[in-house]
């Protein structure tokens, strides 16, 4: 009787396609040319010194001495509160923060994160005892996306305000792309109320990122790269459509953790040339701040010379 050979199992199906990447939250519609724009250096002119003072691991208080022919001139009194609800090791919240001038003039920052997809912040101006500007704006973060709503000037007896809606999601690991829709109405819009629709796109590699917004009103264009660990380099494109303009704009930023100094440059297409230089005087906790900003066809130069303390 011949014997038969049983047949050899099948093989067990392998897998050709490869793990689908996992996205992340690309951030704020906000934070979109935030990495261009922190190189750019911030200008200031005359004299300032500030002084700060924690009061407790949650409490801070700031005073602050400006003298400028440009900008308002005087002293102010500053506060910032920082809560214990922490959701990361960076960030904790509530955050209240502001500062005031002997006449009343109030700046006032509240930012409240309620849950881990829910962050709410709230902005208001107050001048002669009046709101000159208000602003309420709510985030919601989702695993790979970011919706915001931005109420500014809302005022319901002239019937006039803003609304911005942002939307912004990942498509693929370094790929973010969005859209922004900004109304505005009121007595003093041209046929009582308007609209612009703008897109805009983020690409994130990890030494360099582009990013840009393009709508009706014009285009926003920035390049950030990190040549190396002390050296950082910016480029950024405005232009507006409307008025028939355009600026570029280059800027670098040098860390120097030895000589515990920071130098911003900057540089744009209508001949301005800026910077800043910060330096730590330790082990004394004190900050030198030097700024310069020259533009040669209109002839102006300003200088500013500041200490912070604390």
């Amino acid at each position: 009787m011949a014997s038969s050979t049983p047949p050899a199992p099948a093989a067990a199906p392998t897998e050709d396609k490869a793990a689908k990447p996992v996205l992340e939250n690309p951030g704020s519609m906000d934070e979109l040319h935030k990495a261009c724009k922190d190189v750019f250096p911030v200008n200031f002119e005359g004299a300032k010194i500030m002084v700060n003072k924690g009061l407790s691991n949650h409490f801070q208080i700031s005073h602050t001495l400006n003298m400028s022919s440009v900008t308002p001139s005087g002293y102010r009194f500053g506060a910032t509160y920082v809560g214990t609800k922490q959701f990361s090791p960076t960030e904790a919240f509530p955050v209240l923060l502001g500062d005031i001038d002997p006449s009343g003039n109030l700046n006032a920052n509240i930012i409240h994160q309620f849950s881990e997809q829910v962050r709410c912040k709230f902005v208001a101006q107050v001048q002669n005892s009046k709101f000159m500007a208000s602003q309420f704006s709510a985030d919601y973060r989702g695993r790979d996306f970011t919706s915001s709503l931005t109420m500014a000037n809302i005022d319901l007896i002239n019937d006039t305000g803003v609304i911005v809606g942002h939307y912004l999601q990942s498509v693929t690991p370094r790929v973010a792309l969005g859209a922004e829709l900004a109304y505005q109405y009121g007595a003093q819009v041209p046929g009582g109320q308007i609209a612009i629709l703008s897109v805009a796109g983020k690409y994130k590699a990890p030494s360099y990122t582009v990013s840009g917004t393009v709508g009706a009103a014009g285009a926003h264009l920035c390049y950030w790269q990190k040549s190396s660990d002390q050296i950082q380099f910016g480029c950024e494109l405005e232009t507006n459509l409307r008025m028939q303009e355009a600026v570029g704009s280059v800027g670098y930023q040098v860390d120097l953790p030895k000589a515990n100094l920071v130098f911003r440059g900057t540089v744009d297409s209508n001949w301005t040339v800026g910077a800043v230089l910060e330096k730590k005087l330790q082990p004394l906790p004190f900050t030198f701040a030097l700024s310069g900003m020259l533009n040669h066809p209109k002839s102006q130069f300003r200088l500013g010379c500041g200490l912070i303390i604390g």
